[in-house]
């Protein structure tokens, strides 16, 4: 499978983090706690280079909890403050305001000493499309003030938040890179759901992801479906298909809706808590 999506949105998006990166202190990057490295944008580091910068590893419900704690080491040996958080449920949200004030406390300091008082921090909110972004945004203010949606790019412009008189948040659209040097990761984000399904074989990759969890994670796909782990991913699927009673024309086996089945219950945790990549391949 090839992997390419740039949608002219997303250059927009680009452009408006450019112009406003100069008025904020802070960058909080949100990254899929399953993949850290490949939900990440390149961009991203290179448009907040000398900012402070917090990485929160989202939906670390669905990713393990080992490999959670390994990413976050990962990332603070790299000078980055980290929180693990489920904005869906509101883990380690409450911690957030206070993490938020340790990583610009250099610049809290710095404007004390030139008598600039109680100005509240101003963070900008990046991440890809779909990394749940919106659904942080209205958990950390505690009111719907972003549109939320699982599709990718349903923030459309930019948006001050304030969330109290210390801090204030600078929502932005997510962004995708122009182009995918390594496929694997394009394979990561088809995964989690970042690009959007038209354009996507969803057997072929239900198929990758059979692969990947007899590799990393044998028996999973039995205890779950009650199958045998056969060497064929097709033969796999042709399987799940027949345990989840997927069929057309009443007895032929519909092995597309078992390949959507499969991806919906991966992306929702129902395979259990799974990390599709580890910190020993970055280092």
């Amino acid at each position: 499978m090839y992997f390419q999506w740039y949608p002219g949105h997303m250059t927009k998006a680009k452009r408006m983090m450019q112009e406003n990166i100069k008025l904020v202190d802070l960058v909080i990057e949100l990254v899929d706690a399953r993949i850290p490295v490949s939900s990440r944008n390149p961009e991203i580091d290179k448009l907040g280079k000398n900012k402070a910068r917090l990485i929160l590893l989202n939906k670390s419900d669905l990713a393990e909890d080992k490999w959670n704690d390994s990413w976050a080491e990962y990332f603070k040996k790299r000078d980055y403050s980290v929180v693990k958080v489920n904005s869906k449920k509101g883990g380690g949200i409450k911690s957030i305001q206070g993490v938020i004030q340790e990583a610009c406390r250099e610049k809290t300091e710095r404007d004390r000493k030139r008598g600039i008082l109680n100005r509240p921090v101003r963070a900008m909110v990046v991440g890809i499309p779909n990394v749940g972004k919106s659904t942080f945004i209205n958990a950390l203010a505690g009111k719907a003030c972003t549109k939320t949606g699982n599709k990718p790019g349903v923030t459309k412009g930019k948006q001050w938040i304030r969330l109290n008189k210390n801090v204030e948040l600078l929502d932005t659209p997510g962004i995708l890179w122009p182009k995918f040097e390594d496929q694997t990761v394009g394979l990561r984000l088809a995964f989690i759901g970042s690009i959007k399904e038209e354009i996507l074989n969803v057997e072929e990759l239900s198929m990758e992801l059979i692969g990947f969890l007899k590799e990393f994670y044998p028996g999973i796909l039995k205890g779950k479906y009650q199958i045998e782990e056969m060497e064929d991913n097709f033969l796999c699927l042709k399987e799940i298909a027949k345990s989840r009673h997927c069929l057309i024309k009443g007895s032929e086996l519909d092995t597309e809706k078992a390949a959507r089945l499969l991806l919906d219950d991966f992306r929702n945790g129902r395979l259990g808590k799974i990390t599709l990549e580890f910190p020993y391949n970055y280092e």
